[in-house]
């Protein structure tokens, strides 16, 4: 361990210590450790969780430009992939850094204080608020740079990144179990998730793809969530075939697996 990590562990355990509010102390603490190492380190620090989504969003809307005439929905190639890519983007950031939860933090589980849901909790909290501030800095970013008129639905917002958030908490929590046991699992999940860019209706809509790989793609959550995010910034458009239930649902029994494989073995991925 560098000797800053162990001065900043140090002083994070002070405030462990103290009595009152030890739950929402450690949680506290491990989300300014993260802040301090994740950001506080690398030049620009938290402005790159901002300029990489818009960078990458500049490049969509450049080559789909040039490719088609308007995109699927409404006139703006910008806002039409926003509202796919920064969901997406926020899934796969979300599922690595929780699945990472205690390893990152392996240092500071080895006081009673702490546990593995406090690592979980700290980095969902910490990486959800960076996710929120991002999608109001860009959408407010594209809507004031192209003087759009959208009528934002609010509800079917907030909807939508309540089941990304909760799927891709399930999901991480899953990993953080197996990326612990099995290592090579980290290498498997990045390598089945690049498919899943081009499987989740960031470049289409649901209702417009033909049989049977409507109904094939249908499976897959992140398709719900998008569908959803679209429905919120297109008054025009009728998610009918997303369903919430079916994210939720799979979300839930995910998350409830991965905190039972957790809970059970946490004490030999520990050691």
């Amino acid at each position: 361990m560098e000797q800053g990590d162990s001065a900043l562990v140090a002083r994070l355990t002070d405030i462990l210590s103290q009595g009152r509010f030890t739950w929402l102390r450690s949680i506290v603490s491990l989300m300014l450790r993260e802040m301090a190492t994740s950001y506080g380190r690398s030049p620009g620090g938290y402005i790159w969780a901002v300029a990489e989504p818009v960078a990458g969003l500049i490049l969509l809307t450049i080559v789909f430009s040039f490719a088609f005439r308007s995109p699927p929905l409404g006139s703006n190639f910008a806002l039409f992939y926003a509202t796919g890519f920064l969901p997406f983007i926020y899934y796969t950031s979300l599922t690595s850094r929780v699945g990472l939860a205690i390893r990152f933090s392996r240092p500071l589980l080895a006081y009673p204080t702490v546990n593995f849901i406090d690592a979980i909790a700290s980095r969902f909290l910490l990486n959800t608020i960076t996710n929120l501030v991002v999608f109001m800095i860009v959408f407010t970013g594209i809507i004031v740079t192209y003087g759009l008129n959208v009528s934002i639905d609010f509800y079917a917002v907030a909807e939508a990144l309540s089941m990304i958030a909760l799927l891709a908490l399930s999901l991480g929590t899953v990993n953080c179990y197996l990326f612990s046991v099995f290592p090579v699992w980290e290498q498997i999940w990045s390598i089945l998730n690049r498919p899943m860019f081009f499987l989740s209706g960031i470049f289409f809509v649901l209702e417009t793809v033909p049989e049977p790989f409507r109904s094939l793609l249908w499976y897959n959550p992140l398709v719900h969530v998008i569908a959803k995010m679209r429905e919120g910034f297109y008054s025009t458009y009728d998610a009918r075939l997303a369903s919430p239930l079916y994210v939720y649902s799979t979300s839930l029994l995910l998350l409830l697996l991965g905190l039972l494989l957790l809970s059970r073995h946490h004490r030999q991925i520990m050691s």
